[in-house]
């Protein structure tokens, strides 16, 4: 291996380390996300194990990263995003920023009222705004329900209980901006109910 290849390796560690804690997850969670033990993640952010294509490509999955951020590729001169769409609770959720941490922002596709499990209202730190691109979405805000319609936007207090949906008997479609928070509340896996 030549010197080049080793300097790519040896900036893998920290940059999973610096995207595990802009996640704010722990090396348990992660471990429970990519099926690798925790001691291997946290050899593999320590520098003390040379990552493989294998432990690669889970981690940067769960991430939501693509694999050339975990090794430092040079940029292509592609700025399209080209990530994956996920389904959680029956949404599908379309990442549209690439970078961990921060403001995310998702397109996210509810299916018609009373067709997807949903989670309890939920609430964290952090941000959270939407903007309907088409259909109808039922917003319940603390003790409040509205409905919103296409062209409508929302920014709301997120340590208020709130819980998003189709209010129709078709898909509403959203643009959603949140933070890490809300993207460890609303898009991990958690037990299921209706509001």
């Amino acid at each position: 291996m030549g010197d080049s290849e080793a300097a790519v390796l040896a900036g893998v560690g920290p940059r999973l380390r610096a995207l595990r804690r802009a996640r704010g997850t722990t090396l348990g969670e992660l471990a429970a996300q990519t099926g690798l033990t925790a001691s291997t993640l946290s050899r593999l952010e320590n520098g003390k194990l040379r990552p493989t294509l294998e432990q690669l490509l889970p981690l940067a999955r769960a991430h939501g990263v693509p694999l050339d951020d975990l090794v430092a590729a040079p940029p292509t001169g592609d700025p399209r995003i080209h990530l994956r769409p996920v389904r959680r609770f029956g949404l599908t959720v379309i990442p549209l920023t690439r970078r961990a941490g921060g403001v995310q922002a998702y397109k996210v596709i509810y299916p018609p009222a009373g067709r997807a499990a949903t989670t309890k209202p939920q609430t964290h730190d952090g941000y959270e705004w939407f903007y309907v691109l088409d259909g109808t979405i039922r917003f319940v805000l603390g003790d409040q329900e509205f409905r919103l319609g296409s062209g409508e936007a929302a920014e709301f207090d997120t340590h208020l209980p709130h819980w998003i949906g189709s209010a129709g008997s078709r898909s509403a479609e959203v643009l959603t901006l949140f933070g890490v928070q809300g993207e460890r509340v609303h898009l991990s896996p958690a037990r299921a109910r209706h509001p």
